[in-house]
């Protein structure tokens, strides 16, 4: 890992630039997402990660997938090609900007009947809904991870997975600063990993991504 004064780099850049070159070039919606990641900053999950997503998807054979902070939809398309025929994918955001920005693209990719886009504080709507999920993905604000993990384990059926985005925080887990964000991503880690209810494995791709299996 490389230090900088502002974080970690958790792949070094030639090895990250190889990952990304292996990848099969992207459909044109995706390929213009990711550009409007790069303009504007935007905190998409990337190409890697989003092939990570489709994957497990895929081996799970999930069929109900909830998002915790979609954003304008990237994630979902990956989801979208490893969920199984008939499923669903619930999104949450709370801006409605964003949810208007994905419909577009949804509409564009043709998977607008596998999405229920819902805008409000993705931890209410995942109170409102009985389960259970084949995987919920976590990549909402990193306060609010803690709290996160605990509404949604009891919504996860048994194998089911929780996938939480961010969690080795661009190395400040290792610095152990006290902002609200790193306390909250350092607290969900020793939860994910000290439950009893679920086996977690942190990949350390990207940003880091915690993949916890419900027991």
């Amino acid at each position: 890992m490389i230090c900088t004064n502002q974080s970690v780099e958790i792949i070094n850049s030639d090895i990250d630039k190889y990952l990304n070159d292996l990848i099969p070039p992207r459909d044109a919606v995706l390929q213009e997402m990711e550009q409007i990641g790069r303009e504007k900053g935007f905190p998409i999950i990337g190409p890697l990660v989003g092939r990570l997503l489709c994957q497990l998807a895929q081996l799970i054979q999930a069929r109900r997938i909830f998002e915790l902070g979609s954003g304008y939809g990237y994630s979902a398309v990956w989801f979208s090609r490893g969920v199984q025929a008939g499923g669903k994918i619930i999104c949450t955001d709370g801006s409605g900007e964003n949810a208007h920005q994905a419909s577009k693209f949804f509409e564009r990719a043709r998977i607008t009947a596998f999405i229920d886009y819902r805008v409000g504080d993705a931890l209410s709507l995942l109170d409102q809904e009985s389960g259970p999920f084949d995987i919920i993905l976590n990549d909402i604000d990193k306060h609010q991870y803690a709290e996160a993990f605990k509404k949604a384990i009891p919504k996860l059926r048994k194998g089911g997975l929780l996938i939480t985005d961010n969690a080795l925080w661009h190395g400040r887990v290792v610095s152990g600063d006290k902002d609200p964000d790193t306390q909250g991503v350092l607290k969900f880690n020793q939860l994910a990993y000290q439950s009893p209810e679920v086996f977690t494995t942190i990949i350390p791709l990207r940003d880091g991504v915690a993949v916890s299996m419900k027991l």
